[in-house]
């Protein structure tokens, strides 16, 4: 009973956050462990930092209600992925890790109003870094 009545008090989520929870429970059952969830700097926000094997992640998570106009992963642009490369290379220098590998993967999910669970597209190694910051290995 209690637990209904604070359900209805509860603000629902947003359609960015849900997409993140689901990237984040996908990446998990994938192997990946997660280090972090939207990560924020001066420079920005990175929305999932993650492990996979000996690789640090970071993955940008982009999702619609539907995919007529484009694909989720369309709005990774060039600026976004320069944007991407700054926020990862400042993470690896707070966290001390400039000596490991990293990548960019992007988690591209469709989830209309009318379903429960949405269609997820991993993307791994998205894009290489850009810029002034292509020594990133």
């Amino acid at each position: 009973m209690l637990f209904r009545w604070l359900s209805q008090w509860r603000k629902p989520q947003s359609l960015g956050a849900r997409g993140e929870a689901a990237a984040a429970r996908f990446l998990r059952r994938l192997g990946y462990k997660i280090i972090a969830r939207s990560d924020r700097s001066k420079l920005g926000e990175i929305d999932i930092v993650a492990v996979d094997g000996r690789t640090v992640v970071f993955v940008e998570v982009k999702t619609r209600t539907t995919s007529d106009s484009a694909h989720p992963a369309d709005a990774v642009d060039a600026v976004k992925q320069a944007k991407l490369t700054r926020l990862g290379l400042s993470y690896l220098r707070r966290h001390n890790l400039l000596e490991c590998k990293a990548r960019f993967d992007v988690v591209a999910i469709t989830w209309p109003d009318d379903q429960r669970q949405p269609t997820i597209d991993h993307i791994q190694n998205a894009f290489e870094p850009t810029g002034d910051y292509q020594m990133f290995s």
